[in-house]
């Protein structure tokens, strides 16, 4: 009891005796850790947005001319029936034609009321987890397999652009968010280490009284904790009162549910607490 009387003694003594080191290490943490929530909220926001994107690709296969339409029920339940596939639309000759005319505003095929040249299709939808060019192209190659289908059509090359440039954005995401926590870590060990410094005297003096490493470093690693664990609350407070205040209407703000908010908040203390430990390290070997 007394042991842990003395650790919460000299916790108070470190923020009470150097305010001015606390405060810019509370500070210079919470703003770190203020650009990783905001990058945290851009990658949620943007996954969503990448996802609600592609979400609307279908995949357009075309019946050949010479398939009878008595096979056309069959052909389309060996569509369904490929992995992926969530929803299958038949298109025939005749609502390819009236598409053709709302899209141009004008009949093209005047003329042609014997014989539409227009091919009979279908329109597929997947998974939007399945909405991967891997996955599409091996499911155009089932379909391809498939008796009376000529060919099949889907934005292939858009596909492939759009997830190289989110490869990219990731790659570089994780450096951003990798390279803000060491920013944290190396701030707050050097804020730990300059309050260290301060009572290298008391620690030799404790030192020759017997005093462990791990008792003597116990407060500097209990306030590391604090630090982060506010710190990270901080970040979050000043987002969610910025959300109050702002109203987005032309794009869906992705936020990190509670229950990750509160596991971020413990890996902050965490990551304070070793950064606490590597502030105090060099003064344990005196």
């Amino acid at each position: 009891m007394i042991r842990i009387q003395h650790i919460l003694k000299e916790f108070f003594r470190n923020v009470y005796c150097n305010p001015g080191t606390t405060l810019s290490g509370f500070l210079s943490m919470a703003l770190l850790l203020l650009l990783f929530d905001l990058f945290w909220i851009a990658a949620g926001t943007s996954n969503q947005f990448y996802s609600d994107l592609i979400s609307d690709l279908q995949m357009e296969v075309f019946v050949a001319e010479a398939a009878a339409d008595s096979s056309l029920d069959f052909t389309g339940e060996r569509i369904s029936s490929v992995t992926g596939v969530s929803s299958i639309e038949y298109v025939s000759k005749e609502t390819a034609r009236e598409q053709l005319m709302a899209l141009v505003g004008v009949d093209l095929l005047v003329g042609y009321d014997t014989i539409n040249p227009l091919p009979r299709s279908y329109l597929i939808s997947f998974d939007n987890d399945f909405l991967t060019i891997d996955n599409l192209s091996e499911a155009e190659t089932k379909i391809l397999a498939i008796d009376g289908i000529s060919h099949v059509y889907y934005s292939k090359n858009w596909l492939e652009k759009a997830e190289k440039t989110k490869g990219v954005i990731r790659n570089v995401g994780m450096i951003l968010g990798a390279v803000i926590l060491l920013a944290v870590l190396i701030s707050s060990a050097n804020n730990m280490r300059l309050m260290s410094r301060a009572r290298a005297v008391g620690f030799y003096q404790m030192r020759l009284q017997g005093a462990g490493g791990l008792f003597l470093a116990f407060p500097f690693l209990i306030e590391g904790f604090v630090i982060g664990g506010l710190s990270a609350m901080a970040g979050w407070l000043v987002i969610f009162y910025g959300k109050s205040k702002i109203d987005f209407t032309q794009l869906e703000i992705i936020f990190p549910s509670f229950d990750e908010i509160l596991v971020f908040c413990a890996l902050a203390s965490l990551l304070g607490l070793i950064s606490g430990y590597l502030g105090i390290k060099k003064l344990l070997r005196l």
